[in-house]
């Protein structure tokens, strides 16, 4: 329990007021004879001197026992932190192994979507909405293809960004006296660097989720149609400028298929960085809750 800097204030006051009116105990307490009651008084008030000068020791020791316990639980959450940033760090291999994998079938993609897109407006066969969208599939490939470059980048940032801030926190020891600027440091790079990098991977990440949802919801339509008919083939001749290949029915089934299962998992591992990223974000916000208390207690000591 911290103590009243007024009360402090006050048994401080009231002790150096007793030690200036005990000074002279001590002369009376060696000289010879009995003590007259003046003198008992002034041993008494010199004894009740030393007993309050030994409570305020307590009561000042006792003041700064919850600022370093303060350093402490401030301590153990960044060891939190970085826990969940470690986890949270599990999924950007994921999100690596996709953006590769993606960068390298995107250009397979792109002509099936051009077919797609031409038979859409020219020839018709594919059925609203995919007709209207045609003109975004255009530039579809393009946007993905920045898309996915940016993703790289900002999984890039954020493990660089990350492992610098989970090195800072292995250096801070809880057990131990804490190294107030040790955490200071690591509490203003989770707040000003790790939380920005982080957003901005999410960011980026989820935009290629997207661009992913919508290749594929083309590639599944796409793949119901040309599954009924050839007509599909024979409009899209004068794209691929060449007679098609039986393969080209079931390459557009097992890439349809392939993405499917790479952009589930993907999404899945995604949801998992969005939720780790929230109690990330509230948790660093929490430590200014330590520091605001730490510094009022503090205050308390110098008053």
């Amino acid at each position: 329990m911290i103590v009243s800097c007024h009360i402090l204030c006050r048994l401080l006051l009231l002790a150096a007021i007793i030690f200036s009116v005990t000074t002279p105990a001590y002369t009376a307490e060696n000289s010879c004879g009995p003590l007259t009651p003046s003198e008992e008084q002034i041993l008494k008030l010199q004894l009740d001197n030393e007993l309050l000068m030994q409570k305020i020791k307590q009561l000042e020791s006792r003041q700064a026992i919850p600022v370093e316990q303060l350093r402490k639980k401030k301590a153990l959450r960044l060891k939190e932190l970085a826990a969940d940033v470690k986890t949270q760090r599990h999924s950007t291999s994921d999100f690596e192994v996709f953006v590769k994998w993606m960068s390298a079938n995107l250009a397979g993609y792109n002509r099936y979507i051009q077919a797609g897109s031409y038979a859409a407006v020219i020839a018709r066969v594919l059925p609203i909405p995919y007709a209207g969208q045609a003109s975004i599939f255009t530039k579809f490939v393009a946007q993905f293809t920045v898309a996915l470059n940016a993703a790289s980048v900002s999984i890039t940032n954020y493990l660089n960004t990350s492992q610098k801030f989970i090195s800072m926190t292995e250096s801070i020891d809880p057990q131990k006296t804490v190294d107030e600027k040790a955490v200071s440091e690591a509490a203003l790079f989770a707040d000003h660097k790790l939380l920005k990098d982080m957003n901005d991977a999410q960011l980026k990440l989820a935009t290629v989720s997207d661009l992913s949802s919508g290749a594929l919801s083309f590639l599944e339509s796409l793949n119901h149609y040309v599954s009924g008919t050839d007509e599909y083939w024979n409009k899209a001749k004068g794209i691929f400028r060449k007679d098609v290949d039986p393969k080209e029915k079931s390459f557009i089934s097992e890439s349809t298929n392939s993405l499917k299962i790479q952009a589930n998992r993907f999404n899945g591992k995604l949801n998992v960085f969005e939720e780790l990223g929230k109690k990330e974000t509230a948790g660093v916000k929490a430590l200014a809750v330590y520091d605001e208390l730490s510094l009022e207690a503090q205050a308390g000591l110098l008053k």
